[in-house]
């Protein structure tokens, strides 16, 4: 027997030595899967990434890599754990052949694509948790083969279809979370099936019908999800049998009825409570003061009605509390009383009772809540009295809502010490007094809104500590005073600032350009006066500029159009603004709302961008626009010959010139139409001067953009010309501006006056206004405004370019000009009371309109003879300066040392 037993130890020994190494390669074999699989796995997930999971290579074994664990005995992947990294790749088919895999953690590392397949292979799977990413398609029915799975996690992907059913054969799970997906359809039956489901999150989805009454079947659900989707119908009383139940959500929805009055019975161990935004009437349950694990109610934004209970200080663990959106309250002066129990929760850190009925009086208890409470909503109440003083003993506060209540009273000064603060609303109360300088003390201040009070005084400097400010309103105010310089210079943060509806004074500070990040900037109704300075330009981000109501001046801005592409609403509405309108707004193609009306501008409006749809635009006030699309209704610009049209005319003229060659004809032609001219003379319409137009500095200073460098058309001896358009009087003007620093200028521009004063000719450069006034420095300006003439000089058509030159006029339009000067000449010599020397007959002073009727101007060196031509010298009035021509066109009368 012995000898036996010694032969079959032997026998044993001698298969193990000879099956060992084969159960050597195998397991190498395995390894080797793994590796593969691994490897392949990578090349997916870093979707050729150079630098993503760096440590797998092959210089290390693959069970040292980052993420990987492997099993002791066979080495063999067990666990896959990445996590919050950028891999930016998909989940290839490979992970099937980590047959070994038991835990797969790929959360939130930007996945993209379907879910393989191949997982289904992997029988002894028990955790899947892809979380976080950006994972579509359906949930594969392979997963049906991962028998011993427990933990399914899929929530934020972009998943679509229908929940499965077959869930229900997964009878080892504990937890499935598929929430913040595609998902579509009913919360299927079958998953009451599932009786080892402790976690079940469907939430954010877009799921319909009724919550199905199956789910009471769960009895070990501790965690029920259904927050954000489209159910409708009645809470179901099935759900109050979870009695193990710590988490119920099932807020954002369309549910109906109301709460039992044993809710506390029902769930004895809830945690969190969340039914808000649901249609969910009734009053507040009292039942809910003996849930003593309770840490977060929120049953917001439903119908409930009456008071509050006095129970709540036994919620010792309450951190959340959220009712607002209902009906609680009746306006009474006790409705508030409730809050003196919350006093006694000290772990609470959030409190909404904001959107309801409450009145009474903010009582000073408020102060004694703990120092954990950062969020305090109280805004759309129906409070009254005074902000306690208490207030400043909330020193955990970081969110402070208080608006659209009856609130009175100064701002406490007791503010100051809420140092963490950095959201704080008193908007739309009745507020008064100033506000306070240690506004400035709180530094953390991201929100400030004061708006649609009686605040008065002005903003205070201390303001530009607030360097975190995102968003400010002291809108609908009794604010006055300059907007202070040296103050929003430090809110370079700022996206939102509303200054509207108060009564400021003075120019927007320039220093305004340095709010680079400013979205909206609201100054409309106030009293604020200038130009709209050129700094704001750099305000690149603004969407909605208003500033409207104000005393604004000069020109619309061009970098309006230029340099501010992304505005959607802009509001120069009821100013003073007299210029065009540029068409660089043609060129902001997000512009929706564009306001200008009531404004002194003119010419002609664009018809691109947004000035193509007549419901966007508002011009209304503004008498001189001309042109746009037609729906505007406003009459059609004037516009000179285009260049198109004059070399039209010039053939016809050389046409004319050949056939008028012959000089015998020439001489008859000019005789007869000499007689028939003669016949025709007729003077002019008054002057606009005798029917008492007044312009002042400011407006020839709008009407020339400036007195721009681009609108001057001639220089002068005297001073400059510039071409502009003068608010009430449809056609263009020339402005000519004096340069009273040269000698003789002044005496110039009284002999112009006294020599055009009351002087009617069609052939004289008519004379709309004369201004003596000063400017914006205080320095004297002297002015005369004259009608424009499109053809400009006879100088430069004969001179300036081949184009303009002899080649332009025909001999019939030569002979014409120098006719109209000669009638020119003979009405100031002979038909004047007094008689008019002009000393300065030359081309240049000869001005033609558009259908080349020749203008005589420039009478800066014009002498008046008392009787007329050829009385004695003493009637003679000198008007002249010391230059008493240019060269080349003096009167021969100085040249021969006589009288003119």
């Amino acid at each position: 027997m012995r000898s036996f037993m010694t032969f079959l130890l032997y026998f044993c020994f001698q298969i193990l030595v000879y099956c060992m190494p084969f159960a050597t390669v195998a397991l190498a074999l395995s390894s080797e899967t793994d590796k593969l699989a691994l490897l392949a796995l990578k090349e997916k997930l870093i979707n050729g990434a150079p630098d993503s999971l760096p440590s797998w290579n092959e210089s290390q074994h693959f069970c040292e890599w980052q993420g990987v664990t492997c099993g002791r005995r066979h080495m063999r992947v067990v666990a896959l754990h990445l996590e919050n990294q950028i891999l930016s790749g998909t989940l290839g088919p490979s992970v099937g052949n980590l047959t070994f895999l038991r835990i797969l953690r790929l959360k939130n590392v930007n996945l993209y694509g379907e879910i393989p397949s191949q997982i289904g292979r992997l029988k002894r799977l028990q955790v899947l948790n892809l979380n976080d990413n950006n994972l579509h398609g359906e949930i594969p029915m392979e997963l049906t083969n991962c028998t011993a799975i427990k933990v399914i996690f899929l929530h934020s992907n972009q998943l679509s279809g229908r929940i499965p059913t077959w869930f229900e054969s997964m009878m080892q799970l504990t937890q499935l979370n598929l929430g913040a997906n595609n998902l579509f359809g009913t919360i299927p039956s079958s998953l009451g099936n599932v009786s080892s489901l402790e976690n079940l999150s469907l939430a954010q989805n877009h799921l319909k019908g009724s919550i199905p009454y199956s789910l009471d079947r769960l009895s070990n659900l501790k965690i029920l999800n259904l927050d954000s989707n489209n159910l409708l119908g009645e809470i179901p009383n099935s759900l109050y049998n979870l009695s193990n139940i710590q988490v119920l959500d099932i807020g954002g929805n369309n549910l109906f009825g109301s709460l039992p009055s044993n809710m506390h019975l029902a769930f004895p161990n809830l945690n969190e409570f969340i039914i808000g935004a649901n249609q969910i009437s009734g009053t507040f349950p009292s039942s809910l003061s003996n849930l003593t694990e309770l840490q977060m109610l929120d049953i917001s934004y439903n119908t409930f009605v009456g008071s509050i209970p006095h129970t709540l200080g036994q919620l010792n663990k309450l951190e959340w509390f959220n009712i607002g959106g209902n009906n609680f309250g009746s306006g009474g002066a006790h409705d508030l009383d409730f809050l003196s129990s919350l006093t006694n929760s000290t772990q609470l850190s959030k409190i909404y009772i904001f959107d309801n009925g409450f009145g009474g009086v903010l009582p000073n208890i408020i102060g004694n809540f703990s120092t954990h409470l950062s969020l305090l909503h109280m805004e759309y109440n129906q409070i009254h009295g005074v902000i306690p003083e208490r207030i400043g003993q909330l020193i955990g506060l970081t969110d402070l809502e208080i608006g659209n209540n009856f609130l009175e009273g100064t701002i406490p000064d007791s503010i100051r010490k809420l140092k963490d603060i950095g959201s704080l609303g008193f908007e739309d109360n009745k507020l008064s007094g100033y506000i306070p300088i240690v506004i400035g003390n709180l530094t953390m201040l991201s929100q400030l809104d004061l708006s649609g009070n009686k605040l008065e005084g002005s903003i205070p400097i201390s303001l530009r500590n607030c360097t975190q400010m995102q968003e400010l309103s002291f809108s609908s105010n009794k604010l006055s005073g300059h907007i202070p310089d040296q103050t929003f210079g430090y809110l370079d943060g700022l996206i939102y600032l509303g200054l509207s509806n108060n009564s400021f004074t003075g120019p927007i500070p320039s220093e305004f350009g340095n709010l680079k990040h400013i979205s909206q900037l609201y100054l409309s109704l106030n009293k604020l006066s200038g130009e709209i300075p050129n700094d704001l330009a750099s305000c690149i981000d603004l969407t909605q500029l208003v500033l409207g109501g104000n005393f604004f001046h000069g020109t619309i801005p061009l970098f309006l159009g230029s340099s501010l592409r992304s505005l959607e609403i802009l509001d120069l509405s009821n100013n003073n603004f007299s210029s065009i309108i540029p068409f660089e707004l043609e060129n902001l193609t997000f512009l929706n709302k564009l306001d200008l009306s009531f404004n002194n501008l003119y010419g002609e409006v664009p018809i691109g961008g947004v000035f193509s749809n007549v419901t966007r635009i508002s011009l209304t006030g503004n008498k001189n626009l001309c042109g746009g699309i037609p729906q505007l209704k406003l009459p059609k610009c004037f516009r000179a010959p285009s260049k198109k049209h004059k070399k039209s005319l010039k053939k016809k003229f050389i046409l004319i010139s050949v056939i008028a060659g012959i000089l015998f004809s020439f001489i008859a032609f000019i005789t007869v139409h000499f007689l028939t001219r003669k016949t025709k003379r007729l003077p002019s319409s008054p002057s606009l001067q005798n029917g008492n137009l007044r312009v002042t500095y400011g407006e020839l200073h709008e009407a020339t953009n400036g007195f721009s460098s681009s609108n001057l058309v001639g220089a002068g001896s005297f001073g400059s010309v510039y071409k502009g358009s003068l608010l009430h009087f449809e056609r263009p003007i020339v402005v000519k501006v004096l340069n009273l620093q040269t000698r003789g200028a002044a005496k110039s521009f009284m002999a112009e006056c006294k020599a055009l004063a009351n002087m009617k000719h069609r052939n004289l450069v008519k004379v709309l206004t004369c201004c003596s006034s000063v400017d914006y420095n205080g320095e004297d300006f002297k002015a005369i405004v004259f009608e424009f003439m499109p053809n400009g000089s006879l100088e430069k058509l004969l001179y300036d370019s081949e184009e303009s030159g002899n080649h332009y006029l025909s001999v019939k339009q030569r002979v014409d000009i120098a006719l109209d000067v000669a009638h020119a000449l003979d009405y100031l010599h002979n038909d004047t009371e007094q008689a008019v020397v002009h000393c300065d007959i030359k081309p240049s002073n000869v001005l033609l309109d558009d259908d080349f009727i020749a203008h005589l101007g420039d009478f800066g060196l014009a002498r008046l003879i008392h009787g007329g031509i050829g009385h004695s010298t003493n009637d003679q009035i000198s008007s002249s300066t010391i230059i008493k021509g240019t060269i080349g066109y003096v009167p021969p009368e100085y040249g021969a040392g006589g009288q003119v």
